[in-house]
């Protein structure tokens, strides 16, 4: 019977669905699995066959712990909010809800095609008001609090409001912008404005004066992510540094625990580092400096105090407040033209570029551990969000200041003896300290550091700052709060009013969801609002109306609401709770559920999420544990991330002012020019000429120069790419192939975690398996030839061989060896002739998360009525494996001359005995007696002569 993948995998998707094989609920007695992959942002391309390789991935992992006995949770939804959508709707004035349903609807069918075992009954959206309602209510439950660093949790803002009212600031430790200081009566004695200002600078969702990447063509706010080389990633337009009041989470406060919980989960090195670097804990000092001829002073961070005799200039950030007031009127110009250069070009660019720039302000501070006037330079090697903004320069040992410092002929002054720093700055983090203080200046502070190590020096230094009032020591983090506004239509509404103050106000919990409302246009208003300041009816449900009604909140009248959105991230940071309970209507997750679930055991995605999204998942996750909505303080237990699939174009080649193409291997007989050309009408690399004449207008006339007969193309690996013709549709794979094919084939090209190029040029050998595997079934009959007969010793030794080489692959992601062995099992019980029940169904069971239809179509044919997903996985018996006799090589002096098989169990003795005696030993023992016979069990036999 012919391996007709077409029907069979119809048949099978039918049935699927049909019975809910996938729908998955809580089951006590069962213990539970959750495998999730990183949602798809749904694109109008919809998915080409490097999307798959993660979900095909977990999919297979997904199967097997089901066939291992647990209940598994395996979801899918969409990331459905975006900027794709929003400009898509500007350009052609179609609604972005419409789009992305459109795409959605596309994905899901490709998706189906390929037979995941998604439960699609808990699918979410993030564009759907049952969901976004959630992260509304997260967001209110943010601004409503605040962080304590002595209890290392997120506490009710009513705590913090009591502790104002009795004691003020006293004895406080909490997270915050700006440190503050009041007393109770004079918090008493402000007005309720006043109070709700300074409540902003504790709350954990606060309105914040925060650097923003402000895009002036979009009209929005962009994310480090989508800016790329000073312009945006959607339309390529310029961006520029701008300071701007926005909603921002305080992530911030989390870091120390966020570097903590970094040591609980299964995540890679290189991923742990990564986020380790990005959150970036410093310990260090605080020291402040007072500004020459004037009353002002600012603050420096430093991890080094002890290089305070070093410090020859200061620089601050462009967009520190403290450019204005230390710039002096004959430098203002200069500045200004500064300012403006420097606010073009993103903060990840400045930490890429090493060229000197920078400008002058005109004050000079001083060094409060020597009295000297050091200059205040700008330079936008310094940013903004680390530390305050502004640094002491000590060019002898920092590579930057060396640069500044060289440039701009500002002195360098060595602490560690014997350095050179004629050419280059010198490492300071081990050494004997000198010239702290400086010889040749008039001692300031009677701290020396002269003779200690870089070590002794540093806590000296900083007990010094501590004891004389000079600053304070501190610990100090890169990781910044997120920036959580988009001037956008497309994204969740905030659940925000502002009061006649113009205080923000949340919404009472009852009126939520506060849905996203129509407006006619999808650009900013005239008057420079965001796009929602276009609408003129806000969408609520009837319960909500009469709480909005009742609070007399209107957005045209009285209370206007906030008309920012929220960015990517709002709707993903907790999405896999809400798969958990995903219809509940009383709350993000049920509690019990919550405890049933716990947390994601399996987590695959991409490495370009590991600063932004998984930062911000983990943060949201430990804030909703805070406030005891969930039960696990780490969201994502094991995460792998999975490789990249690229593409593999191809080249025709056109002689040169004509419309003739040569084949690869005589182009170099021409002067031609390669074009790349659609890889779908290419097939191991031999084109397609008619399909090509058809692809285009321009080459419906063209000729060819063939080698033997055919039109060879030339080749690359790129990425996959529409404007190189290399974008692979999963679709036609599945079309030409079967869906079995080509989840084996994505597995196939290499390990998981590695990035490869999609090369069709092998995927007959695997379709080819599959229907090696269906005729030891079938035969060449058309009846199933399956007989109860027990197994020989060789086909025992292959199916439990393979038992054991799968489970471990499997549990290690090494699915590109399991299909290898798969092949080789195939061919031994190929050349074996085997039919035997007992071996092949245990095959197919093996088979099944890798190839679901086939294996599926295999079980039932066999007489089996119930799903091959809830078949028990095999167990693999030692006993088969053991070999029954064993080669010796057997060496004179060390080269090996021949081989003997003997029996497995045979002794050090008997093996010397046989080998001595072998007729073949007399050869090259010429009548000698061996001095000596070295016996390695199992391998070798070396007789000395």
């Amino acid at each position: 019977m012919e391996y007709n993948f077409r029907e069979i995998e119809k048949k099978w998707h039918e049935y699927w669905i049909a019975n809910g094989v996938y729908k998955v609920t809580e089951n006590k007695d069962k213990p539970k699995y959750y495998v999730l992959d990183m949602f798809p942002y749904p694109s109008g391309a919809g998915l080409h066959v490097g999307h798959p390789l993660g979900y095909i991935a977990s999919d297979i992992y997904s199967r097997y712990k089901r066939l291992q006995g647990f209940n598994v949770l395996h979801p899918m939804g969409y990331d459905a909010y975006g900027l794709p959508a929003e400009q898509y709707a500007i350009q052609t004035g179609q609604h972005p809800e419409v789009t992305t349903k459109q795409n959605i609807a596309r994905y899901r069918e490709q998706m189906d095609k390929i037979g995941f075992s998604y439960d699609w009954s808990r699918e979410i959206r993030t564009c759907d008001p049952e969901y976004y309602h959630w992260t509304q209510w997260a967001f209110i439950k943010m601004f409503n609090s605040y962080y304590c660093n002595d209890e290392k949790q997120a506490r009710p803002i009513s705590e913090l409001i009591a502790a104002f009212e009795q004691v003020g600031t006293e004895g406080l430790n909490v997270a915050c912008g700006e440190e503050m200081s009041f007393t109770a009566e004079e918090w008493k004695a402000k007005s309720d404005k006043e109070k709700q200002e300074i409540l902003l600078n504790y709350r954990i969702a606060y309105r914040g004066e925060t650097m923003v990447n402000w895009c002036p063509e979009l009209g929005t706010v962009l994310a480090n992510d989508e800016v790329v080389n000073g312009v945006s990633e959607r339309g390529g337009y310029p961006v520029e540094q701008k300071l701007m009041r926005q909603w921002c989470l305080r992530v911030s406060a989390y870091a120390q625990r966020l570097l903590d919980g970094l040591d609980t989960i299964d995540w890679t090195d290189s991923l742990k580092e990564t986020q380790r670097n990005w959150i970036g804990r410093s310990e260090g000092a605080e020291v402040n400096f007072k500004v020459k001829d004037s009353d002002l002073e600012f603050t420096i961070f430093t991890t080094r105090a002890d290089t305070m005799f070093g410090v020859t200039f200061m620089v601050l950030a462009p967009e520190s407040e403290l450019v204005s007031q230390l710039t002096t009127p004959q430098q203002k110009q200069e500045v200004d033209a500064y300012l403006e250069r420097t606010k073009k070009r993103t903060e990840r660019e400045r930490i890429a570029d090493r060229s000197v720039t920078g400008v002058f302000s005109g004050s000079y501070a001083i060094n409060p551990f020597t009295g000297e006037a050091v200059p205040v330079w700008i330079s936008d090697y310094v940013l903004a969000g680390y530390g305050t903004g502004a640094i002491m320069a000590v060019p002898a040992h920092d590579s930057r200041d060396y640069a500044f410092a060289k440039h701009f002929n500002l002195p360098i002054i060595p602490l560690i003896e014997g350095c050179d720093v004629s050419e280059e700055s010198f490492d300071a983090k081990e050494g004997i300290v000198c010239n702290s203080p400086r010889p040749d200046v008039t001692p300031y502070c009677e701290l020396s550091l002269n003779g200690l190590t870089v070590k002794e020096a540093i806590a000296a230094t900083k007990k010094y700052v501590a004891e004389h009032k000079l600053g304070r020591v501190k610990i100090n983090y890169r990781l910044r709060d997120a920036i959580f506004s988009r001037q956008r239509y497309w994204g969740e509404p905030f659940p925000v009013y502002y009061d006649a103050d113009g205080m923000p106000q949340m919404l009472p919990f009852e009126a939520l969801p506060l849905q996203l409302p129509e407006v006619d246009k999808f650009l900013p208003t005239a008057t420079g609002e965001p796009p929602l300041g276009h609408a003129t009816k806000w969408a609520w449900d009837a319960a909500a109306q009469k709480v909005v009604e009742t609070a007399k909140i209107d957005n045209k009248t009285v209370f206007p609401l906030e008309l920012c959105t929220m960015p990517g991230f709002a709707g993903s940071s907790a999405y896999y709770l809400r798969y958990m309970d995903p219809h509940n209507d009383k709350g993000l997750v049920d509690k019990q559920v919550d405890e049933y679930w716990r947390n994601v055991d399996l987590y695959i995605g991409g490495t370009e999420h590991a600063t932004g999204h998984l930062i911000y998942s983990r943060f949201w996750n430990k804030f909703l544990y805070d406030m005891g909505v969930v039960c696990e303080e780490e969201p994502f237990k094991k995460l792998i991330n999975q490789g990249m699939i690229q593409g593999r174009s191809n080249f025709v080649y056109r002689i040169k002012d004509s419309n003739t193409f040569v084949s690869l291997n005589l182009k170099d007989q021409y002067e031609v020019t390669p074009l790349h050309v659609d890889v779908n009408i290419v097939s191991n690399d031999i084109l397609d000429m008619e399909a090509f004449k058809n692809w285009r207008p321009e080459y419906n006339n063209a000729e060819f120069i063939l080698e033997d007969g055919k039109y060879i193309c030339g080749w690359a690996v790129e990425k996959m790419s529409k404007s190189m013709f290399n974008v692979v549709n999963p679709d036609m794979i599945v079309e030409k192939y079967g869906a079995d094919t080509l989840r084996l084939y994505e597995m196939f090209l290499g390990p998981l975690e590695q990035s490869k190029p999609w090369d069709t040029n092998g995927i007959d050998g695997v379709h080819r398996f599959l229907k090696k595997l269906w005729a030891l079934f079938y035969g060449n009959t058309e009846s199933l030839q399956i007989t109860e007969a027990q197994p020989t010793a060789e086909e025992l030794k292959s199916l439990h061989k393979l038992i054991k080489k799968v489970t471990f692959d499997i549990e290690h992601f090494s699915y590109n060896t399991s299909i290898s062995a798969f092949m080789i099992c195939i061919n031994e019980l190929s050349s074996l002739k085997c039919n035997k029940r007992a071996i092949l169904e245990q095959l197919i069971i093996l088979l099944a998360p890798f190839a679901p239809h086939i294996a599926e179509e295999l079980w039932h044919v066999c007489g089996h009525t119930t799903t091959i997903c809830d078949a028990p996985w095999p167990q693999h018996n030692e006993e088969y494996l053991k070999e029954n006799s064993v080669i010796y090589a057997i060496s004179f002096n060390g080269k090996a001359r021949f081989n003997l098989e003997l029996p497995a169990d045979m002794s050090r003795e008997e093996v010397e005995k046989a080998a001595l005696s072998h007729e073949s030993s007399a050869k090259w023992m010429e009548g000698k007696a061996p001095k000596k016979v070295i016996v390695v069990p199992g391998k070798i036999v070396n007789i000395v002569i």
